[in-house]
């Protein structure tokens, strides 16, 4: 591989890593949650408020103004506000039902608003996959300080973040304001994810997010090494998908979920064989 691609291919591959650094944390959180399909809808609500955006008239149907950002922001606030309000542990609806209805509304909204659109396919498209290829490294550095940031305000409210993930009816004893917390983490998140579907596309995101944590669950039962194994994995993942979509000329978002999902079954086939030589 000459150099020529390995500087095209630079971009990319930083893009990749912030994605796992962040999204491999927070799959933790949602793992522990139950919430698994959470970053799914929210990515899917930020999308359909991109489209929204680019539907105004102060875009000037260019996807990439400012205000787009925005205005999926806003969409992916309303959302976190959402699942934080109608979260209850004595409720009769559980909160993945309200999950996937949010997720199917967005989607079908999506649709809808682009159908009247000539590049409707392609928008569609960019929305489930994205193109991490695209990336520039202004586009690097600013994701890289917005995860940055949210990293440091994880960090410094770890504790109640942790224990509500992990022990939500004990952070209720203890007086933790579960609900006012689970709309700082639903936010924060929104943040994260409105970015990461701009660069990534609602599918991959998803993949980010959970894979890593899943995989790491094989393994490990404390947070750490969980970390570890998942961002040690999405950085392997990430590699090779952008490697093999270039080398076989395949669509670099969807070679890297499916390049997750081969791994993860690589590492579940594994996991008896390393329990027997354990024994």
């Amino acid at each position: 591989m000459d150099t020529t691609v390995l500087q095209f291919l630079a971009a990319p591959f930083a893009a990749s890593l912030i994605l796992t650094g962040i999204h491999a944390y927070l799959g933790v959180h949602v793992v522990e949650r139950g919430v698994i399909f959470v970053d799914l809808s929210l990515a899917q609500i930020a999308a359909l408020g991109a489209t929204m955006a680019v539907l105004m008239p102060f875009t000037g149907g260019d996807p990439h103004h400012p205000g787009v950002y925005w205005v999926s922001l806003g969409f992916t606030f309303m959302g976190a506000a959402v699942f934080s309000l109608l979260h209850s542990q004595k409720a009769r609806i559980p909160q993945e039902a309200i999950i996937g209805i949010c997720y199917a509304v967005a989607s079908a909204a999506s649709i809808v608003a682009m159908s009247s659109s000539a590049s409707q396919a392609e928008h569609l498209q960019h929305m489930l996959v994205g193109n991490i290829l695209a990336v520039s490294w202004p586009e690097v550095l600013k994701t890289a300080a917005l995860y940055g940031v949210v990293g440091v305000f994880h960090y410094v409210f770890r504790h109640k973040f942790l224990l509500i993930s992990m022990d939500r009816s004990r952070a209720a004893a203890e007086g933790v304001s579960v609900r006012s917390w689970d709309f700082l983490f639903y936010a924060s998140f929104g943040f994260v994810v409105t970015s990461s579907v701009s660069i990534a596309g609602v599918l991959l995101v998803f993949c980010y997010l959970i894979v890593p944590s899943v995989a790491a669950m094989l393994y490990a039962d404390r947070v750490g090494p969980r970390l570890a194994i998942g961002w040690t994995m999405g950085t392997v993942v990430s590699a090779l998908g952008v490697f093999l979509s270039l080398q076989l000329d395949l669509p670099t978002g969807a070679t890297i979920v499916c390049t997750f999902g081969i791994v993860l079954l690589l590492m579940a086939a594994l996991k008896p064989l390393i329990r027997r030589n354990e024994v």
